[in-house]
Protein backbone atom coordinates (compact mmCIF):
# COMPACT_ATOMS: atom_id res chain seq x y z
CA UNK A 1 0.00 0.00 0.00
CA UNK A 2 1.39 3.39 -1.03
CA UNK A 3 2.27 5.70 1.85
CA UNK A 4 0.60 9.12 1.69
CA UNK A 5 2.82 12.08 2.51
CA UNK A 6 0.04 14.39 3.66
CA UNK A 7 0.38 18.16 3.60
CA UNK A 8 -0.88 19.42 6.95
CA UNK A 9 -2.52 22.68 7.89
CA UNK A 10 -1.13 23.69 11.28
CA UNK A 11 -3.36 26.77 11.40
CA UNK A 12 -6.44 28.11 9.64
CA UNK A 13 -5.61 28.69 5.98
CA UNK A 14 -7.65 31.92 5.98
CA UNK A 15 -6.44 33.79 9.10
CA UNK A 16 -3.87 31.58 10.89
CA UNK A 17 -6.04 30.92 13.97
CA UNK A 18 -6.03 27.58 15.81
CA UNK A 19 -7.90 24.61 14.40
CA UNK A 20 -10.25 22.27 16.25
CA UNK A 21 -10.68 18.80 14.73
CA UNK A 22 -14.37 17.84 14.64
CA UNK A 23 -14.29 14.74 12.43
CA UNK A 24 -11.85 11.93 11.61
CA UNK A 25 -12.55 9.06 9.26
CA UNK A 26 -11.10 6.92 6.47
CA UNK A 27 -12.23 7.72 2.94
CA UNK A 28 -11.17 6.90 -0.66
CA UNK A 29 -8.60 9.21 -2.20
CA UNK A 30 -10.34 9.39 -5.59
CA UNK A 31 -14.04 10.15 -6.12
CA UNK A 32 -14.28 8.61 -9.59
CA UNK A 33 -13.96 5.23 -11.28
CA UNK A 34 -11.08 2.88 -11.94
CA UNK A 35 -10.19 -0.19 -13.98
CA UNK A 36 -7.49 -1.30 -11.54
CA UNK A 37 -7.80 -3.97 -8.87
CA UNK A 38 -9.21 -2.88 -5.53
CA UNK A 39 -5.92 -3.52 -3.71
CA UNK A 40 -4.55 -0.46 -5.57
CA UNK A 41 -7.16 1.85 -4.01
CA UNK A 42 -5.82 4.33 -1.46
CA UNK A 43 -8.03 4.87 1.57
CA UNK A 44 -6.89 8.04 3.29
CA UNK A 45 -7.27 9.94 6.55
CA UNK A 46 -9.91 12.64 6.25
CA UNK A 47 -9.74 15.15 9.11
CA UNK A 48 -12.22 18.04 9.17
CA UNK A 49 -11.34 20.99 11.39
CA UNK A 50 -12.92 24.34 12.24
CA UNK A 51 -11.26 27.64 13.15
CA UNK A 52 -12.43 29.83 16.03
CA UNK A 53 -14.13 32.03 13.39
CA UNK A 54 -15.98 29.04 11.97
CA UNK A 55 -13.98 28.34 8.81
CA UNK A 56 -14.42 24.62 8.07
CA UNK A 57 -11.48 22.98 6.31
CA UNK A 58 -9.55 19.76 5.84
CA UNK A 59 -6.50 19.54 8.09
CA UNK A 60 -4.64 16.87 6.09
CA UNK A 61 -4.27 17.46 2.35
CA UNK A 62 -3.42 15.02 -0.44
CA UNK A 63 -0.44 16.06 -2.64
CA UNK A 64 -1.92 17.58 -5.80
CA UNK A 65 -0.05 15.38 -8.27
CA UNK A 66 -1.53 12.32 -6.53
CA UNK A 67 -5.04 13.74 -6.03
CA UNK A 68 -5.45 14.74 -9.67
CA UNK A 69 -3.44 11.90 -11.18
CA UNK A 70 -6.59 10.71 -12.99
CA UNK A 71 -7.75 14.21 -13.99
CA UNK A 72 -10.93 15.95 -12.98
CA UNK A 73 -14.08 15.48 -15.03
CA UNK A 74 -16.75 17.25 -12.98
CA UNK A 75 -19.28 19.33 -14.89
CA UNK A 76 -19.00 17.35 -18.11
CA UNK A 77 -22.39 15.61 -18.07
CA UNK A 78 -25.96 16.77 -17.42
CA UNK A 79 -28.52 19.37 -18.45
CA UNK A 80 -27.98 21.48 -15.33
CA UNK A 81 -24.25 21.69 -16.03
CA UNK A 82 -24.89 22.61 -19.68
CA UNK A 83 -27.19 25.41 -18.53
CA UNK A 84 -24.55 26.55 -16.04
CA UNK A 85 -21.82 26.72 -18.69
CA UNK A 86 -24.00 28.79 -21.04
CA UNK A 87 -25.18 31.21 -18.37
CA UNK A 88 -21.69 31.64 -17.00
CA UNK A 89 -20.29 32.24 -20.51
CA UNK A 90 -22.90 34.97 -21.02
CA UNK A 91 -21.93 36.50 -17.67
CA UNK A 92 -18.26 36.55 -18.77
CA UNK A 93 -18.83 37.88 -22.27
CA UNK A 94 -20.95 40.82 -21.08
CA UNK A 95 -17.59 42.39 -20.25
CA UNK A 96 -16.20 42.03 -23.81
CA UNK A 97 -12.83 40.51 -22.81
CA UNK A 98 -10.14 40.28 -25.47
CA UNK A 99 -7.66 37.85 -23.95
CA UNK A 100 -8.88 35.27 -21.41
CA UNK A 101 -6.89 32.94 -19.19
CA UNK A 102 -9.06 30.15 -17.79
CA UNK A 103 -7.64 28.35 -14.77
CA UNK A 104 -8.59 24.67 -14.59
CA UNK A 105 -10.44 24.49 -17.90
CA UNK A 106 -10.82 20.71 -17.78
CA UNK A 107 -13.25 19.54 -20.46
CA UNK A 108 -13.22 22.95 -22.21
CA UNK A 109 -16.99 23.42 -22.42
CA UNK A 110 -16.90 26.93 -20.97
CA UNK A 111 -14.28 28.03 -23.52
CA UNK A 112 -16.40 26.81 -26.42
CA UNK A 113 -19.47 28.65 -25.13
CA UNK A 114 -17.44 31.87 -24.89
CA UNK A 115 -15.99 31.42 -28.39
CA UNK A 116 -19.46 30.89 -29.82
CA UNK A 117 -20.26 34.43 -28.64
CA UNK A 118 -16.98 35.90 -29.95
CA UNK A 119 -14.95 33.66 -32.31
CA UNK A 120 -12.14 36.27 -32.35
CA UNK A 121 -11.54 35.94 -28.62
CA UNK A 122 -8.04 34.85 -27.56
CA UNK A 123 -8.47 32.01 -25.07
CA UNK A 124 -5.84 30.15 -23.03
CA UNK A 125 -6.46 27.29 -20.60
CA UNK A 126 -3.97 26.35 -17.90
CA UNK A 127 -4.69 22.83 -16.69
CA UNK A 128 -2.35 19.93 -15.79
CA UNK A 129 -4.59 17.17 -17.21
CA UNK A 130 -7.04 18.48 -19.81
CA UNK A 131 -9.46 15.69 -20.72
CA UNK A 132 -10.13 17.09 -24.19
CA UNK A 133 -8.13 19.67 -26.10
CA UNK A 134 -9.74 22.00 -28.65
CA UNK A 135 -7.93 23.38 -31.68
CA UNK A 136 -9.10 26.95 -31.03
CA UNK A 137 -7.56 27.07 -27.53
CA UNK A 138 -3.99 27.69 -26.39
CA UNK A 139 -3.03 25.30 -23.58
CA UNK A 140 -0.54 25.56 -20.74
CA UNK A 141 -0.07 22.07 -19.28
CA UNK A 142 0.54 22.80 -15.60
CA UNK A 143 -1.04 23.90 -12.37
CA UNK A 144 -1.64 27.64 -12.13
CA UNK A 145 1.29 29.62 -10.75
CA UNK A 146 2.31 33.11 -11.84
CA UNK A 147 5.79 31.84 -12.85
CA UNK A 148 4.13 29.50 -15.38
CA UNK A 149 2.44 32.44 -17.15
CA UNK A 150 4.52 34.25 -19.77
CA UNK A 151 2.01 36.97 -20.71
CA UNK A 152 -0.61 39.13 -19.07
CA UNK A 153 -4.36 38.82 -19.58
CA UNK A 154 -7.18 41.33 -19.30
CA UNK A 155 -9.52 38.67 -17.89
CA UNK A 156 -8.99 35.60 -15.71
CA UNK A 157 -11.86 33.13 -15.44
CA UNK A 158 -12.35 29.94 -13.48
CA UNK A 159 -15.35 27.72 -12.93
CA UNK A 160 -15.69 25.41 -9.92
CA UNK A 161 -11.95 25.68 -9.41
CA UNK A 162 -11.53 28.07 -6.47
CA UNK A 163 -12.85 25.52 -3.95
CA UNK A 164 -10.05 23.14 -5.05
CA UNK A 165 -7.26 25.60 -4.20
CA UNK A 166 -5.17 24.70 -1.15
CA UNK A 167 -3.85 28.23 -0.47
CA UNK A 168 -6.54 30.67 -1.61
CA UNK A 169 -4.71 33.84 -0.52
CA UNK A 170 -1.59 32.87 -2.50
CA UNK A 171 -3.83 31.97 -5.45
CA UNK A 172 -5.52 35.38 -5.38
CA UNK A 173 -2.14 37.12 -5.17
CA UNK A 174 -0.97 35.27 -8.29
CA UNK A 175 -4.19 36.18 -10.10
CA UNK A 176 -3.70 39.83 -9.09
CA UNK A 177 -0.20 39.89 -10.58
CA UNK A 178 -1.09 38.08 -13.81
CA UNK A 179 -3.94 40.47 -14.62
CA UNK A 180 -3.08 43.66 -16.51
CA UNK A 181 -3.98 47.03 -14.94
CA UNK A 182 -7.75 47.30 -14.59
CA UNK A 183 -8.08 43.61 -15.36
CA UNK A 184 -11.03 41.65 -14.09
CA UNK A 185 -11.50 38.17 -12.71
CA UNK A 186 -14.79 36.36 -13.27
CA UNK A 187 -15.50 33.07 -11.58
CA UNK A 188 -18.18 30.59 -10.64
CA UNK A 189 -18.04 28.48 -7.53
CA UNK A 190 -20.52 26.08 -5.94
CA UNK A 191 -22.96 27.52 -3.44
CA UNK A 192 -21.30 25.67 -0.57
CA UNK A 193 -23.53 27.18 2.08
CA UNK A 194 -26.61 25.79 0.35
CA UNK A 195 -24.76 22.53 -0.31
CA UNK A 196 -24.03 21.96 3.38
CA UNK A 197 -27.55 22.96 4.40
CA UNK A 198 -28.94 20.40 1.93
CA UNK A 199 -26.54 17.71 3.28
CA UNK A 200 -24.86 17.30 -0.11
CA UNK A 201 -21.95 14.85 0.08
CA UNK A 202 -19.60 16.91 -2.12
CA UNK A 203 -19.44 19.99 0.11
CA UNK A 204 -16.16 19.11 1.89
CA UNK A 205 -13.89 16.36 0.59
CA UNK A 206 -10.30 15.75 -0.49
CA UNK A 207 -10.89 18.03 -3.50
CA UNK A 208 -13.01 20.69 -1.74
CA UNK A 209 -10.80 21.44 1.25
CA UNK A 210 -12.25 24.78 2.45
CA UNK A 211 -15.82 25.81 3.18
CA UNK A 212 -15.71 28.85 0.87
CA UNK A 213 -19.08 30.34 1.68
CA UNK A 214 -19.81 33.97 0.81
CA UNK A 215 -18.58 35.22 4.19
CA UNK A 216 -15.13 33.64 3.79
CA UNK A 217 -14.82 34.29 0.08
CA UNK A 218 -15.68 37.98 0.20
CA UNK A 219 -13.32 38.50 3.14
CA UNK A 220 -10.33 37.01 1.28
CA UNK A 221 -11.19 38.89 -1.92
CA UNK A 222 -11.05 42.23 -0.09
CA UNK A 223 -7.90 41.19 1.77
CA UNK A 224 -6.24 40.41 -1.58
CA UNK A 225 -7.08 43.73 -3.25
CA UNK A 226 -10.14 42.74 -5.27
CA UNK A 227 -13.34 44.78 -5.35
CA UNK A 228 -16.63 43.01 -6.13
CA UNK A 229 -18.35 44.51 -9.17
CA UNK A 230 -21.15 42.01 -9.70
CA UNK A 231 -22.57 38.85 -8.19
CA UNK A 232 -25.24 36.50 -9.53
CA UNK A 233 -26.83 33.32 -8.21
CA UNK A 234 -27.36 30.43 -10.60
CA UNK A 235 -30.23 28.50 -9.02
CA UNK A 236 -28.98 26.87 -5.79
CA UNK A 237 -26.06 25.43 -7.75
CA UNK A 238 -23.47 28.20 -8.12
CA UNK A 239 -22.58 31.82 -7.48
CA UNK A 240 -21.00 33.98 -10.22
CA UNK A 241 -18.62 36.80 -9.22
CA UNK A 242 -17.00 39.59 -11.20
CA UNK A 243 -14.16 41.35 -9.36
CA UNK A 244 -11.56 43.96 -10.30
CA UNK A 245 -8.06 44.76 -9.09
CA UNK A 246 -8.37 47.67 -6.68
CA UNK A 247 -5.86 48.19 -3.87
CA UNK A 248 -8.37 50.57 -2.31
CA UNK A 249 -11.12 47.94 -2.29
CA UNK A 250 -13.37 48.29 0.78
CA UNK A 251 -12.43 45.96 3.61
CA UNK A 252 -14.99 43.21 4.27
CA UNK A 253 -15.05 41.84 7.81
CA UNK A 254 -14.96 38.08 8.42
CA UNK A 255 -18.06 37.31 10.48
CA UNK A 256 -17.77 34.71 13.23
CA UNK A 257 -19.80 31.66 12.19
CA UNK A 258 -18.28 29.11 14.56
CA UNK A 259 -21.48 27.92 16.26
CA UNK A 260 -23.54 27.98 13.06
CA UNK A 261 -21.05 26.11 10.87
CA UNK A 262 -20.05 23.55 13.50
CA UNK A 263 -23.70 22.66 14.03
CA UNK A 264 -24.34 22.48 10.27
CA UNK A 265 -21.44 20.09 9.80
CA UNK A 266 -22.24 17.87 12.78
CA UNK A 267 -25.89 17.73 11.65
CA UNK A 268 -24.63 16.63 8.23
CA UNK A 269 -22.61 13.81 9.81
CA UNK A 270 -25.55 12.68 11.96
CA UNK A 271 -27.87 12.76 8.95
CA UNK A 272 -25.81 10.17 7.07
CA UNK A 273 -25.53 7.85 10.07
CA UNK A 274 -29.31 7.89 10.49
CA UNK A 275 -29.99 7.64 6.75
CA UNK A 276 -27.77 4.58 6.31
CA UNK A 277 -29.42 2.93 9.33
CA UNK A 278 -32.86 3.41 7.73
CA UNK A 279 -31.64 2.26 4.31
CA UNK A 280 -30.16 -0.90 5.80
CA UNK A 281 -33.54 -1.74 7.35
CA UNK A 282 -35.23 -1.32 3.95
CA UNK A 283 -32.56 -3.46 2.25
CA UNK A 284 -32.97 -6.18 4.88
CA UNK A 285 -36.76 -6.34 4.60
CA UNK A 286 -37.37 -5.76 0.88
CA UNK A 287 -37.03 -8.33 -1.88
CA UNK A 288 -36.12 -6.18 -4.91
CA UNK A 289 -33.24 -4.95 -7.06
CA UNK A 290 -31.38 -2.00 -5.52
CA UNK A 291 -29.01 0.44 -7.24
CA UNK A 292 -27.13 3.51 -6.11
CA UNK A 293 -27.09 6.48 -8.46
CA UNK A 294 -23.93 8.47 -9.06
CA UNK A 295 -20.45 6.95 -9.36
CA UNK A 296 -19.00 9.67 -7.21
CA UNK A 297 -18.91 10.97 -3.65
CA UNK A 298 -22.69 10.63 -3.42
CA UNK A 299 -22.37 6.84 -3.34
CA UNK A 300 -19.02 6.66 -1.52
CA UNK A 301 -20.39 8.61 1.46
CA UNK A 302 -23.27 6.16 1.90
CA UNK A 303 -20.95 3.16 1.59
CA UNK A 304 -18.37 4.54 4.03
CA UNK A 305 -21.13 5.24 6.53
CA UNK A 306 -21.91 1.52 6.58
CA UNK A 307 -24.43 0.88 3.80
CA UNK A 308 -25.08 -2.87 3.47
CA UNK A 309 -23.97 -3.83 -0.06
CA UNK A 310 -25.10 -7.44 -0.40
CA UNK A 311 -28.33 -6.46 -2.17
CA UNK A 312 -26.89 -3.57 -4.21
CA UNK A 313 -26.58 -4.68 -7.84
CA UNK A 314 -24.41 -1.77 -8.88
CA UNK A 315 -24.20 1.96 -9.44
CA UNK A 316 -26.02 3.79 -12.23
CA UNK A 317 -24.44 6.83 -13.84
CA UNK A 318 -25.16 8.87 -16.98
CA UNK A 319 -21.47 9.28 -17.86
CA UNK A 320 -20.47 6.64 -20.48
CA UNK A 321 -16.81 7.02 -19.44
CA UNK A 322 -17.70 5.38 -16.11
CA UNK A 323 -19.68 2.38 -17.39
CA UNK A 324 -18.27 -1.07 -16.60
CA UNK A 325 -15.66 0.46 -14.30
CA UNK A 326 -15.49 0.12 -10.53
CA UNK A 327 -16.23 3.00 -8.19
CA UNK A 328 -12.90 3.67 -6.48
CA UNK A 329 -12.72 2.47 -2.89
CA UNK A 330 -15.74 0.17 -3.30
CA UNK A 331 -16.54 -3.27 -4.80
CA UNK A 332 -19.40 -1.89 -6.92
CA UNK A 333 -19.33 -1.53 -10.72
CA UNK A 334 -21.02 1.18 -12.75
CA UNK A 335 -23.81 0.42 -15.20
CA UNK A 336 -25.68 2.20 -17.97
CA UNK A 337 -29.09 3.31 -16.60
CA UNK A 338 -30.69 1.75 -19.70
CA UNK A 339 -30.48 -1.63 -17.95
CA UNK A 340 -33.60 -0.58 -16.03
CA UNK A 341 -35.68 -1.07 -19.19
CA UNK A 342 -35.88 -4.81 -18.63
CA UNK A 343 -36.44 -4.71 -14.87
CA UNK A 344 -39.50 -4.38 -12.69
CA UNK A 345 -39.82 -2.64 -9.35
CA UNK A 346 -36.20 -1.57 -8.95
CA UNK A 347 -35.20 0.76 -6.11
CA UNK A 348 -32.81 3.64 -6.79
CA UNK A 349 -30.98 5.10 -3.78
CA UNK A 350 -30.22 8.80 -4.14
CA UNK A 351 -28.15 11.03 -1.89
CA UNK A 352 -29.16 14.65 -1.21
CA UNK A 353 -28.24 16.65 -4.31
CA UNK A 354 -29.51 19.54 -6.40
CA UNK A 355 -29.24 17.16 -9.38
CA UNK A 356 -31.89 14.74 -8.10
CA UNK A 357 -34.87 16.11 -10.03
CA UNK A 358 -32.87 15.88 -13.27
CA UNK A 359 -31.75 12.35 -12.37
CA UNK A 360 -35.27 11.17 -11.55
CA UNK A 361 -36.73 12.65 -14.74
CA UNK A 362 -34.07 10.90 -16.83
CA UNK A 363 -34.65 7.53 -15.19
CA UNK A 364 -38.44 7.84 -15.48
CA UNK A 365 -37.95 8.31 -19.24
CA UNK A 366 -36.36 4.86 -19.31
CA UNK A 367 -39.05 3.14 -17.23
CA UNK A 368 -41.83 4.07 -14.84
CA UNK A 369 -41.31 0.81 -12.92
CA UNK A 370 -38.83 2.21 -10.43
CA UNK A 371 -38.92 3.53 -6.87
CA UNK A 372 -36.71 6.25 -5.43
CA UNK A 373 -35.22 6.23 -1.95
CA UNK A 374 -34.14 9.77 -1.00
Amino acid sequence: MQKINYLERKQCVINQSELEIISKEKFPLFCGCTEKESDKDLICEEEIAISKEGVLQLKKLIPLDLLYKNGHDAGAIGALWEEHHKEFANFIMQNHPKNILEIGGGHGKLSQNCLEINPELKYTIIEPNSTKKHNNINYIDSFFKKENIEQNFDCIVHSHTFEHIYKPLDFLQDCFEVLTGGGIMIFSLPNLQKSLELKSANCLCFEHTIFLNENVLEFILSKSGFKILDKKYFKEHSIFYKVIKDKNAPYIQLKNEYEKNKKLFLDYKEYYKNRVKKLNEILKNTNASFYLFGAHLFSQVLIYNGLELSKIKGILDNNPNKWDKRLYGTPLFVKNPQILKNQNNSFIILSPSIYNEEIKAGLMNITAKINFLE
